[in-house]
């Protein structure tokens, strides 16, 4: 009687198959979980809610701990699989250091877990500015609704998702770029006007802070007289531009006024940053100067050095990136000659900074070279001392060598060994100091004599 032979599955049904599985033990998780919240809520305040909410506890230990046993493929699948409701609380168990899983959902789904009320980006921001009485007024934009009976002259969007990149877009007829790709260097690519006649503009904001300091690319479009700024996290330069605008009636009048105050608050905070930097390096350079540095304080004067340097490269960045997208305005007739006279002092202001960022350059390596020759002469002195320590213990050596020979038994015969020893070891450290006393005396002879050459020079 012959037996029949079973194919063995292949390795993505298997896959498939486990996944189904792994589903099905999740939506029974998630049932138990919901029986149990019925439970206590139909119970109200009573002597069982606490057993209650301790099996409701237990069942999520248990999902928890399944989710984070099963690869990212399966995970995004069941999530997938699921209802909106159920998607959410399985979200909430795997959404610390989700990237993985993140990018295997589709386009829908991430959408509502990420853009919905439910889990927000927390850089994630949406303001509009209207003029109100000559100052601007700030609006919390949710959703497309809080924009209805709203005439803005700027919208200030932080780190937005796709889908509030897409209502924005469809709202005020623009392409909002994200802000995840605003690194091309290109100039074509930075400043240029569409098809549409929308002025587009990418820069480079400066971000200053005790951590670190970088380069925050911003992209700004202009259309029909109303600003739209991009960007991935907040930004002094922008607080600064809110805040002057909201306390200062007639500061700004539409989008254009509003970019190029953006510019010259950028160039503004540069600034800030270059006059911080002076008093840095003048402490520094303290440290350097003086007579003695350590190993130690020279290795923290050169990390406080690398980061001066880095923050004045990047100053000069951010302002030379605001005089490009300035130049860019003014070759393309888009200002007013009020707004034409602003944006050129705005152009002096960074023709001035320009001979502070070169000065600080040199002085950064000025003070670089300095500690550099600071190490170099405690190496020095290291050398030097191993180098005396040698020739004092020279002829030390040769007498010990001497010493270990069967001669200098043969010569000491007769002698008790104790006493031949002991006048031997004698021998050595008489030797040895005297070759120490030596070398001083002729070190400070040498030194008398530069201190006499010096004195006779002046």
């Amino acid at each position: 009687m012959s037996q029949e032979y079973t194919r063995p599955a292949e390795p993505e049904t298997l896959q498939q198959r486990l996944a189904e599985v792994h589903l099905t033990e999740v939506r029974s998780l998630l049932s138990l979980q919901k029986l149990v919240e019925d439970l206590v809520r139909e119970q109200g305040a009573g002597e069982e809610d606490g057993v209650d909410s301790e099996v409701e506890q237990q069942y999520r230990r248990e999902l928890r701990q399944k989710l984070k046993l099963m690869p990212a493929r399966e995970v995004a699948y069941i999530i997938e699989s699921l209802d909106a409701a159920e998607r959410l609380v399985v979200w909430e168990e795997v959404k610390e250091g989700a990237d993985a899983i993140l990018a295997l959902l589709p386009d829908e789904v991430l959408e509502e877990l990420i853009d919905d009320s439910h889990y927000r980006n927390e850089k994630m921001a949406i303001t509009a500015f209207e003029l109100r009485d000559g100052r601007l007024r700030q609006i919390s934009v949710n959703g497309p609704e809080d924009l209805a009976n709203v005439k803005p002259i700027w919208v200030d969007l932080i780190a937005p998702t796709k889908k509030v990149r897409g209502w924005i877009g469809q709202m005020f007829d623009i392409d909002v770029p994200d802000p995840g790709n605003l690194t091309d260097l290109e100039a074509s690519a930075r400043f240029y006007v569409d098809d549409e006649g929308h002025t587009h503009l990418h820069s480079d904001f400066l971000l200053d802070t005790r951590e670190e300091s970088r380069n925050v690319p911003v992209a700004m479009i202009l259309h029909e007289q109303v600003l739209f700024t991009v960007r991935s996290e907040e930004l002094p330069v922008f607080r600064l531009q809110r805040a002057r605008a909201r306390t200062r009636p007639g500061y700004v009048s539409n989008g254009t006024d509003v970019l190029i105050d953006l510019y010259a608050a950028d160039v503004e905070y540069s600034a800030s940053a270059l006059e911080d930097m002076y008093g840095e390096l003048d402490r520094i350079g303290r440290q350097v100067l003086r007579s003695h540095t350590s190993d130690q304080e020279a290795s923290r004067i050169l990390v406080a050095i690398s980061e001066a340097e880095d923050l004045n490269a990047r100053t000069r960045r951010s302002v030379l990136d605001a005089r490009r997208g300035l130049s860019f305005l003014l070759r393309g007739k888009f200002l007013s000659e009020a707004q034409h006279a602003d944006v050129r002092e705005i152009l002096r202001d960074i023709e001035s900074l320009d001979g502070h960022t070169a000065f600080l350059f040199n002085k950064i390596n000025f003070l670089m070279d300095a500690t550099d020759s600071a190490i170099n002469i405690n190496q020095n002195k290291d050398i030097k001392r191993l180098t005396v320590l040698s020739v004092i213990f020279m002829p030390i050596n040769v007498i010990a060598g001497m010493g270990g020979m069967s001669e200098f038994s043969m010569m000491t015969e007769g002698i008790p060994w104790p006493i031949a020893y002991t006048g031997f070891a004698c021998t050595m450290v008489a030797i040895g100091a005297l070759t120490y006393y030596g070398l001083r005396h002729f070190e400070r002879r040498r030194i008398s004599a530069q201190q006499h050459t010096h004195h006779h020079a002046d």
